[in-house]
């Protein structure tokens, strides 16, 4: 799973970065153009205790790779959008999701773009600037098979015209400055225009970055988020980047008394882990034995042939059983 973390510039999106990934990657108040992309284990109570278990040679988590982008051109609220260039716009469409960094910290040393905060504004920027970019790769595709629809064999032709129905109907959605996401496209639609990889049809979890005065409002700042978010597949999640950072670099002991004086629960980095999962429909499930526990990731409702799928594809194609138990059933 890959997850692109973006931002309008400032919105500490790299220190969210670091504090995922335990990572370096240096931060700035005017942001750079550097591309940083790290890999996470993705910590689970379960395997860590399926491993104490069966004591295995080793123990293989899941993963996560986080890619964090250079913000976009801000552009001034009114004025034209500004085109995320070719190499950005790439990495972005490879992403599975977004994480969308949203500044709710205030730091006049490190002023915002748009010289104020406003989290509902910043969202519906970002969001804005991408639809440009999928409404500007519709119309180009169009153009394309205007021009060229009429050559091919018949199944050619009949793929083409197919294609062209969803682009004519997500078109309009776009040029209102609306998300591909929003349309509810049934799965032969989506079928038809995956290879453009279009990043409003992308899942996005919003990740409120706040400062020390706003923890203590941290649920509240997220439930306003949440209601005044009306586009599907867009979920919030609320962390303080500069604080978690600083924990990261602590020993669990340590990190442990830092956050109880905090009243911080539990680590952001899995609460963000946890919400992409849930984002986007995916669960984990473990093989365990003498060599090796690890945790595989499957789409939720995935069958058990599916699953074995995951782990080599010649264990779905002679797939006869599997004999599965819950975690705690066998534990217990």
């Amino acid at each position: 799973m890959q997850i692109a973390i973006v931002g309008l510039a400032r919105s500490g999106k790299t220190t969210v970065f670091n504090s995922l990934t335990k990572g370096h990657a240096e931060t700035g108040g005017f942001g750079g153009l550097t591309v940083n992309t790290g890999v996470v284990k993705v910590p689970d109570e379960r395997l860590t205790r399926l491993t104490a278990l069966f004591k295995p040679k080793k123990e293989v988590p899941a993963d996560v790779t986080y890619v964090d982008l250079p913000a976009p051109a801000t552009a001034a609220e009114g004025e034209p959008h500004a085109d995320i260039p070719a190499d950005q716009l790439a990495r972005l469409r490879n992403a599975d999701a977004l994480l969308h960094v949203v500044r709710v910290f205030e730091n006049d040393a490190v002023p915002h773009p748009l010289l104020s905060i406003d989290p509902a504004r910043d969202i519906e920027q970002l969001e804005l600037e991408f639809t440009h970019a999928d409404l500007g790769g519709v119309e180009k595709r169009l153009e394309k098979l205007k021009s060229s629809g009429r050559h091919g064999t018949a199944a050619e032709k009949e793929a083409n015209e197919r294609e062209e129905v969803v682009l004519r109907k997500i078109l309009p959605v776009l040029t209102d400055g609306q998300p591909i996401r929003d349309v509810g496209l049934d799965e032969d639609e989506s079928l038809r225009i995956r290879g453009f990889r279009f990043l409003t049809e992308k899942p996005v979890l919003v990740l409120l970055n706040l400062g020390e005065s706003d923890l203590e409002r941290a649920e509240a700042l997220m439930a306003e988020t949440a209601a005044a978010i009306t586009h599907a597949q867009t979920e919030v999640a609320q962390m303080s980047a500069q604080i978690e950072m600083e924990i990261g670099q602590l020993d669990d002991d340590e990190a442990e008394v830092f956050r109880e004086d905090l009243g911080l629960e539990g680590s952001s980095m899995e609460r963000v882990i946890r919400a992409s999962y849930h984002l986007l429909g995916l669960i984990s499930f473990f093989t365990a034995g003498e060599d090796e526990t690890r945790a595989w990731t499957v789409v939720r409702g995935a069958t058990a042939v599916e699953a074995a799928g995951t782990i080599h594809s010649d264990l779905a194609r002679g797939f006869i059983r599997a004999e599965v138990i819950g975690w705690e059933e066998l534990l217990e």
